[in-house]
């Protein structure tokens, strides 16, 4: 009866949600890199709207931010006590949002949440405010029965993560001590619109800025330079055919091999008679797990000593992003229980994936902590006319409930 009375609460708490939805919408948590003022009156909202619903075991860690006018960015978390408090279930969300982009392509003022049918409209609806809002759902449907979870439970929302989580997730590794082990890490940020696949791995980043230079000279006379374009076309060439070197395939990705992409290049002569002297290119590399970047950055000095010698130019490799996590176990706790809570309520088999992209999961990984990125999501997230689709979150509510039951 108490597990009916749970998913009942679930089903006809959609008036709700549209509320919790649309207080935190109305608040730009957008942050200074992107001309915003942080995350503090979302916080402070979100605090009071939860104390008000019968969530109060409240903690804050503040990151000191002097950028933006509050001086700190706000870390917030809310625990709900278990039977048991061996270990933990931290359900992550992220407070803040992207920028809006161009107003002129949303059909709805992206600052306050328009519903149309199941789907509610709004910048962050779905990032992140989907995920924070199917963590606060299931804890409310659980106090609403009278139920205690089986372990603790705490809802973590922290700053900065659309901005590199510097003032998020990475101060709170570096300054707290606030996992164990043992804990089940969620982060509801990613996933598929099925809501059954639990990404356990990342591929490592590897951007590149490339700086040929060469000698400039007159476009009739290529005789008298040293043309850096060429060279940088020709080493463009030879890094891309490093997927031919690094060439494991992991099915656990998609694409399921190494990519080593040419991307961004910059101007370089303002004529079409000018040789440059100089030329830049940049490299998105998503590399798999099993190989490392050391072994990368090897092959990669041994190509660009091979143009240097042939062009007689210069070469500068400079790294942009360098990112690397190990992947969290498809035995983990986490993963095996996460994924017997998704085959409950979907009647759907979970499947562990890995992607291309960097999440925020990798600092939990790289710190020695089992995470593991989950969602039902329809992925229009940083696009103009984002929705959350209200039925995604009560499936996710009613998966992280059966997750805290067990």
């Amino acid at each position: 009866m108490k597990t009916d009375a749970v998913t009942k609460y679930i089903d006809d708490a959609t008036d709700d949600i549209v509320d919790l939805e649309t207080t935190l919408n109305s608040i730009k948590a957008i942050a200074p890199e992107s001309g915003g003022d942080g995350e503090l009156d979302k916080c402070l909202a979100l605090e009071k709207w939860l104390a008000q619903h019968g969530i109060s075991d409240f903690q804050r860690f503040d990151a000191p931010d002097s950028r933006v006018s509050a001086g700190i960015r706000p870390n917030l978390v809310a625990t709900i006590e278990g039977e048991s408090s061996d270990f933990s279930i931290w359900v992550m969300a992220h407070l803040d949002v992207v920028p809006t982009g161009n107003l002129d392509d949303w059909n709805t003022d992206p600052w306050k949440v328009v519903r149309d049918g199941d789907k509610l409209y709004g910048r962050g609806v779905e990032d992140n405010q989907q995920g924070l809002c199917s963590g606060v759902f299931a804890v409310l449907s659980l106090l609403n029965a009278g139920i205690k979870p089986a372990h603790t439970v705490k809802l973590l929302f922290v700053a900065d993560e659309e901005c590199g989580s510097a003032m998020g997730i990475q101060y709170l590794l570096r300054e707290h001590n606030l996992f164990k082990k043992q804990d089940y890490i969620l982060i509801p940020d990613g996933g598929d619109n099925k809501g059954v696949t639990v990404e356990v791995a990342e591929k490592n980043i590897f951007w590149l800025k490339i700086t040929v230079s060469g000698k400039q000279c007159h476009g009739s006379m290529p005789n008298e330079g040293n043309n850096a374009m060429l060279a940088g076309c020709d080493l463009a060439l030879r890094l891309n055919d490093l997927e031919n070197k690094f060439d494991q395939i992991d099915d656990m990705f998609t694409p399921d091999y190494s990519t080593f992409q040419p991307t961004k290049k910059e101007a370089n002569v303002e004529t079409v008679n000018i040789i440059p002297g100089k030329d830049v290119f940049y490299m998105d590399c998503r590399i798999l797990p099993c190989y490392t970047l050391n072994t990368v950055r090897a092959e990669i000095a041994i190509r660009i000593s091979e143009v240097e010698k042939e062009y007689n130019v210069k070469i500068s490799c400079e790294e942009i992003q360098a990112e690397s996590s190990p992947a969290t176990p498809v035995d983990a706790p986490v993963v095996k229980a996460l994924s017997k809570s998704i085959e409950v309520i979907t009647r759907t088999k979970a499947k562990t994936v890995g992607i291309g992209g960097g999440t925020v999961a990798s600092y939990l990984r790289n710190a020695g902590f089992d995470a593991v990125v989950w969602s039902t999501l329809d992925e229009t997230m940083h696009q103009p006319n984002e929705y959350c689709k209200i039925e995604n979150l009560k499936q996710d509510a009613k998966i992280l409930v059966s997750l805290f039951m067990q």
